[in-house]
């Protein structure tokens, strides 16, 4: 398991979602929660809204799918199955610009 990897995860709240992990690689090695972004599990019918960035067959997904950057979900490594893919780097970049402005972190 790696940083941006997408996953399959089955959400207590939410049923069967891809999941994008987005914890450092530390976290990733040795610590049994990490950190993901949920995508939707139907095929995106829509463009994105401003939290959420498209991924899609690139990215080792069925279909088009919308991930929610405004929310982070903390899971139990072994609640991630069926190994997906990963994110492509255009994709990574987009992720990472809108979760900093979707929590308003700023570098100033």
């Amino acid at each position: 398991m790696k940083q941006w990897d997408i996953w399959t995860c089955d959400f207590a709240d939410a049923g069967s979602h891809p999941a994008v992990v987005i914890s450092h690689p530390d976290r990733v090695a040795r610590a049994p929660l990490v950190n993901v972004l949920i995508g939707s599990s139907q095929r995106a019918t829509r463009a994105p809204r401003e939290s959420e960035v498209m991924l899609n067959g690139a990215d080792g997904l069925d279909w088009e799918t919308l991930v929610k950057c405004d929310l982070m979900y903390l899971v139990e490594k072994a609640r991630l199955y069926r190994h997906r893919g990963s994110v492509g780097m255009a994709r990574r970049r987009a992720l990472i610009q809108n979760v900093n402005a979707c929590f308003g972190f700023t570098l100033v």
